[in-house]
């Protein structure tokens, strides 16, 4: 019983984390774009260029944030105690990005870079050590799956309370002015969040030994990626897959508001696509103990495509477009738990092809793609808007709501196809079971060895070991 009150105490405590961080980046990717436009005053062409630099900075930032988790060593462990650490920084650079100083016109952009950055590499410091911190919860893919798919249900809850409560309290707490509305409200979301990553560091702990604990050079450890075709294919799905959601997500309150004229129903649509996933996430355990995680995720995609298509149907019909809104998220939430459980994965393929563990910086990599991701995805919206003539709170022209349309349903549909075709290449499922229990075994004879290596030693306990597969990956 007791084991079993500790499995769920460290699962509600790594689902805690993203449940604080979809608090405050949910926000973020529903809000800050259009509050940009139409309440701070800046011109779309300046934010599509803000978002491209700030986040490919902030992406050269999660690509150090890993290093920096390879390279701690604290009696928390590597990457928790970045939850604490990292709690308070987020919270506050969240409020201060929805705050609009009286600094004129420049100010105000200048004001923007230096507080979108500031929260994106905040984000960077308590969110890539969720994904770094998976492989040392446990070794145990069924339960990596179970993880994956706790967090991504607190993370369904925190975007649906944003996407539905965001706009009502905007109006609430504003008093009549939309500026001092978004800012109490994300003082509250801040607020909340910070307290939740104080709950995750205590409730989490990593359990896992990595079969080489020594330090590995920097070079070394990314040399090592070179050699992990699973990665490499996983990795450049990112694009496609995270591409497709920030696309959709950016344009979502302009699609309602400016293409459908229904800027009411914009909160609706939010929250259908952020608590309806749940239905996908309960049921990614469950399949994933029936099939390959590839096949959850090329069925889950398959959905997603399917709930686009009737969007793009439906157009302005009003039933049908909502009808694909619900199957769309359906869609995503299966596959974005099965792709939080994936990521784990080429991790361990990594350290028994080369005796390398380089959790960190392949979470940071990860991250660091998707950020780049995001950054595309931002500045081509942005440059789409100025394209068709976009002006904020006027009737848009035809031109600029044919570039809402294409931000909100054609790319991203586009993209998921992308996605699938990509995912094609992606075997490690069928040799992974048999990886980990080398692995395991492996570190067993480490932990046994005499101070002075022998022949009857397996080799990788002797020192770093490269394992030559001779599958196709």
């Amino acid at each position: 019983m007791k084991a079993v009150t500790g499995m769920w105490q460290q699962r509600i405590g790594y689902g805690l984390a993203d449940f604080a961080c979809n608090l405050i980046w949910q926000m973020i990717t529903l809000y800050l774009m259009i509050y940009y436009t139409d309440v701070v005053g800046l011109a779309a062409a300046q934010v599509s260029i803000l978002f491209l630099v700030t986040r490919i900075v902030d992406g050269v930032a999660d690509a150090a944030m890993g290093v920096i988790i390879d390279k701690t060593n604290t009696r928390w462990g590597k990457s928790r105690p970045y939850f604490l650490w990292g709690a308070i920084p987020f919270g506050v650079l969240a409020i201060l990005a929805f705050y609009v100083p009286d600094v004129g016109q420049t100010g105000r952009l200048v004001y923007a870079y230096l507080t979108y950055l500031g929260i994106s590499i905040a984000y960077t410091m308590v969110n890539i050590p969720m994904a770094s911190i998976l492989p040392s919860l446990t070794s145990d893919g069924q339960e990596r799956t179970v993880l994956a798919t706790v967090r991504i249900i607190f993370s369904c809850i925190g975007a649906t309370i944003v996407s539905l409560c965001t706009l009502p309290l905007v109006q609430s707490l504003g008093g009549g002015s939309t500026a001092s509305g978004y800012f109490w409200t994300i003082v509250i979301f801040a607020i909340v969040g910070m307290m939740m990553f104080f709950v995750t560091f205590r409730n989490v702990e990593e359990k896992v030994k990595v079969l080489r604990p020594k330090k590995v050079p920097v070079a070394q450890a990314f040399a090592s990626l070179t050699k992990n075709p699973p990665w490499l294919i996983f990795a450049l799905n990112i694009i496609f897959m995270w591409g497709s959601y920030f696309f959709q997500q950016g344009a979502l309150i302009y699609y309602f508001t400016y293409y459908l004229r229904e800027p009411g129903l914009a909160s609706l649509a939010a929250g259908i696509g952020s608590f309806v996933p749940l239905v996908g996430v309960f049921a990614t355990p469950l399949i994933a103990r029936l099939m390959y995680k590839k096949t959850v995720f090329m069925i889950a995609s398959a959905i997603n495509l399917v709930g686009l298509i009737i969007m793009a149907i439906g157009n302005t019909n009003l039933t049908i477009l909502m009808t694909g809104v619900v199957v769309s998220a359906i869609g995503f939430g299966l596959r974005q738990s099965i792709y939080f459980s994936m990521q784990a994965d080429p991790v361990d393929y990594g350290e028994w092809k080369t005796g390398i563990n380089a959790a960190g910086i392949i979470s940071s990599l990860n991250g660091f793609i998707g950020k780049i991701a995001m950054a595309v995805a931002g500045a081509v919206s942005g440059w789409l808007l100025t394209w068709g003539g976009y002006v904020a709170n006027q009737q848009q022209t035809p031109q600029a709501l044919f570039a809402i349309k294409l931000n909100y349903i054609w790319i991203p549909l586009v993209l998921v196809i992308i996605s699938m075709i990509v995912m094609c290449f992606y075997n490690l499922d069928k040799k992974f079971d048999r990886i980990r229990q080398e692995l395991d075994e492996l570190t067993a004879g480490r932990e046994n060895e005499a101070p002075t290596p022998s022949a009857s030693v397996p080799a990788a306990a002797q020192g770093n070991v490269v394992f030559h597969d001779n599958t196709s990956s």
